[in-house]
């Protein structure tokens, strides 16, 4: 059974890191039930620091 969730990133976003950390096809084929934890994670981390490095007022933007 599936579940359906509300996300705070977008699949847009996802698959973005997904392409940088090297495992989009992973994700394309199988979905995210057979990307791997570490993978997972590897995603948050990079999602938290896009969004640490884009807060306002910070000075340390992707310039």
């Amino acid at each position: 059974m599936s579940r359906q969730r509300n996300s705070i990133m977008s699949y847009q976003l996802k698959e973005q890191i997904a392409q940088e950390l090297g495992f989009a096809g992973t994700l394309h084929q199988e979905g995210f039930g057979g990307v791997s934890s570490r993978d997972c994670g590897n995603m948050v981390k990079m999602a938290i620091e896009l969004a640490e490095r884009n807060l306002p007022g910070n000075n340390n933007s992707m310039t």
